[in-house]
């Protein structure tokens, strides 16, 4: 019988790997990462490239059918205030690429942040020309809004599957404050009104999205045990609890099974998805951070890769947990790649986090080392990916003996005593 070249193989495993994707949607494993930036890179003249240094010409499409991800986000700014060049989602920007993940057949996730800039747990800012509504001429300004761009998604072809209702709400929603914990200067009347319109212009509209509810404190079960009460006592509509879990902010796994613990028991009807994670692979930073994590995990390219590998291990135990998405896994630094002291860049700082080297490149942004192992075979894993099987179908096909092994932290296969990793590259 012919013997399979390792280019072959590959492209058997990837093929077997596309054919099951369905099958893991309807069990209902999300995994991917939020690509909002990746527009803006790519008007930057921003290549990226394999493992093997060959330019990548859809990362989306790559990322999709190379590689068994299946869910990206966007996140959406109503009037963009360009006061970070990173803040540059408008609508078309959003519905362009929303497209483009539906035309790849993808899960699109839509992140609301129902404001001009950045909103997160410290920033909680209406957008101006909502800023000086009281409560109920906000609830409207979001209900009209929302149904408004919705409409256009649809209109264009990139209607969303995932609706998430504001961006790290716990402390409060367009200009509206709020705590997670009984607070005499909260408002949560106003609060509720405009959560309300925003899940229930999406369920108008969308009756089979998921609406996401997305909070920043996944590790403290008493206050999301307070928060997510008061939104199902008072009918907001929603199905997903949202989190963000990054280790330098929320603590180390035992800290976040503490607060996830809480969750699955106080809510067990609600799913979950892990919506922002990320890590750094180098240059730890020096302030703005909570946990130093570097004692388990350091920041380097393995660091970073067995932060996720530990992470997916984790979340094994927690069925609830349908959800996994790397935050800017396109990084790759300001992104101007032809001259760099000449604005404007694509972004005001370097996260360090991403899966691309972020050094300027004219013929495009190489991989950080180990991110090959976590794009190919750790994040696909957390959607019950079984290389294993895989292996074995093509090995029978081959009729040659092939497995998977562990190398440099890496998985990778081995076939005729000869190690390739997941991209297909030869390892010395």
């Amino acid at each position: 019988m012919k013997t399979l070249s390792a280019k072959k193989m590959l492209a058997m495993l990837t093929l077997c790997l596309i054919v099951s994707m369905p099958s893991f949607a309807q069990h209902g494993k999300y995994v991917g990462g939020d690509i909002s930036l990746l527009l803006a890179y790519e008007q930057h003249n921003s290549p990226y490239l394999d493992a093997d240094n060959k330019p990548i010409s859809d990362l989306i499409t790559w990322l999709k059918n190379d590689c068994g991800w299946n869910t990206f986000r966007v996140r959406l700014f109503v009037n963009p205030d360009k006061s970070d060049p990173s803040v540059c989602q408008d609508l078309q920007y959003a519905i362009q690429l929303g497209k483009r993940i539906k035309d790849a057949g993808a899960y699109f996730m839509l992140d609301y942040h129902y404001s001009d800039t950045w909103v997160d747990a410290t920033h909680i800012q209406a957008p101006a020309a909502w800023k000086d509504c009281t409560a109920d001429p906000k609830a409207d300004s979001v209900y009209a809004y929302t149904l408004r761009t919705l409409q256009e998604f649809i209109k264009q072809g990139a209607s969303p599957d995932f609706v998430q209702i504001g961006n790290e709400i716990m402390y409060g929603f367009v200009g509206i404050q709020v705590h997670p914990y009984n607070n005499s200067n909260d408002d949560w009347d106003g609060y509720l009104k405009v959560m309300r319109a925003g899940c229930n212009a999406t369920r108008e509209l969308l009756p089979n999205a998921q609406i996401i509810i997305h909070t920043d404190r996944p590790s403290n079960g008493d206050y999301n045990k307070f928060y997510y009460s008061k939104l199902i006592e008072n009918n907001v509509d929603f199905d997903v609890i949202g989190l963000s879990y990054y280790p330098f902010w929320h603590g180390f796994l035992s800290d976040f099974k503490k607060g996830l613990d809480a969750i699955k028991s106080q809510f067990p009807q609600k799913k979950i998805q892990i919506v922002e994670t990320g890590y750094y692979f180098q240059y730890w930073p020096n302030s703005g951070i909570n946990y130093n994590t570097t004692t388990q995990w350091p920041a380097t390219p393995l660091g970073q890769y067995n932060c996720m590998k530990d992470l997916i291990a984790f979340l094994a135990d927690y069925p609830q947990v349908e959800g996994l998405l790397y935050w800017e896994p396109e990084d790759a630094g300001n992104g101007d790649d032809t001259d760099w002291n000449v604005g404007p860049t694509v972004s005001g700082y370097w996260t360090n986090r991403g899966l691309w080297s972020p050094e300027a490149s004219k013929t495009g942004h190489k991989p950080i080392k180990c991110s090959a192992g976590m794009v190919h075979y750790l994040l696909p894993n957390f959607i019950g990916v079984d290389l294993s099987a895989l292996e074995n179908n093509a090995a029978e096909t081959d009729n040659k003996h092939t497995k998977k092994i562990m190398y440099n932290g890496q998985i990778m296969i081995k076939k005729n005593n000869q190690l390739y990793s997941i991209l297909g590259a030869e390892i010395k």
